[in-house]
């Protein structure tokens, strides 16, 4: 059987925010405390621990340096044509394997896959693009390529009865007609997570690892489980598009 195209559906009106939904700052804060204790050879604070469950937004700008150029396989990235007026944008989960997100070491053999984002820039809380754009990188590449990422999500898929929501790095994908004036490069495109924090398998809810020794800075990550990505418009603060990841076998619309 043919797999189902995987098509975004109908954006819904934004809904108000919710104060106890943790945020990117929190998820930043989050981690911190877990890097802290790694790096003082501490055990990871049980406040950490009481997080497992509760509900969380994140939004991740990307696209940051205008569009994609034509053949690009930045794996975030926007595409647009005046003609038409339409809108192409493209964002792919990081897939890992559990030694390459956990255990640099190689003494987890387990494999059973692991998918998420990095979430860059983590000293900042803000979700919005750069206010400057001072990279010489060229325009349309990806800033999550750049060295030294130290925080992601990841969703860790155990077992054979564990694989709803895993998209094997299926992008998320849409286009949408939208007018020119509500594209304006600097402000690029927002990827918008909604979900739980998660225990890591055999962990709780966040590890942090230094590969490289006690002189590296902490690489952590944020155990979740994803319900729904949608990206959005920061420009105007409209939905783009939605996608319930639950059903990520079968279209949304």
């Amino acid at each position: 059987m043919a797999d189902t195209p995987d098509v975004a559906r109908e954006p819904a009106a934004p809904s108000t925010p919710d104060k106890s939904v943790k945020t990117r700052a929190d998820l930043i804060a989050l981690a911190a405390q877990a890097a802290d204790a790694t790096a003082s050879g501490q055990t990871i604070p049980g406040s950490i621990a009481d997080t497992a469950g509760q509900r969380f937004e994140l939004r991740l700008p990307f696209g940051c340096r205008g569009p994609a150029e034509t053949g690009s396989d930045v794996a975030m990235r926007w595409r647009y044509d005046q003609t038409t007026k339409a809108l192409r944008v493209h964002v792919a989960p990081v897939v890992w394997t559990r030694a390459d997100i956990l255990d640099a070491a190689g003494q987890t053999t387990s494999e059973d896959p692991v998918e998420g984002f990095w979430i860059p820039r983590p000293w900042t809380a803000s979700e919005a693009c750069p206010a400057t754009q001072d990279n010489p990188a060229p325009a349309g590449t990806d800033a999550v390529m750049l060295p030294g990422q130290t925080l992601a999500i990841a969703q860790f898929f155990d077992g054979d009865g564990a694989r709803q929501g895993q998209r094997n790095g299926k992008p998320y994908e849409t286009v949408v007609r939208i007018e020119p004036a509500e594209v304006q490069a600097e402000h690029g495109f927002q990827i918008r997570i909604n979900g739980r924090i998660a225990n890591i398998p055999g962990q709780g809810p966040v590890s942090c690892r230094q590969p490289a020794g006690a002189e590296q800075r902490p690489i952590c990550v944020v155990g979740v489980t994803m319900d729904e990505v949608a990206i959005d418009n920061p420009r105007t603060g409209k939905i783009l598009a939605t996608w319930n990841v639950t059903t990520a076998g079968a279209a949304d619309r």
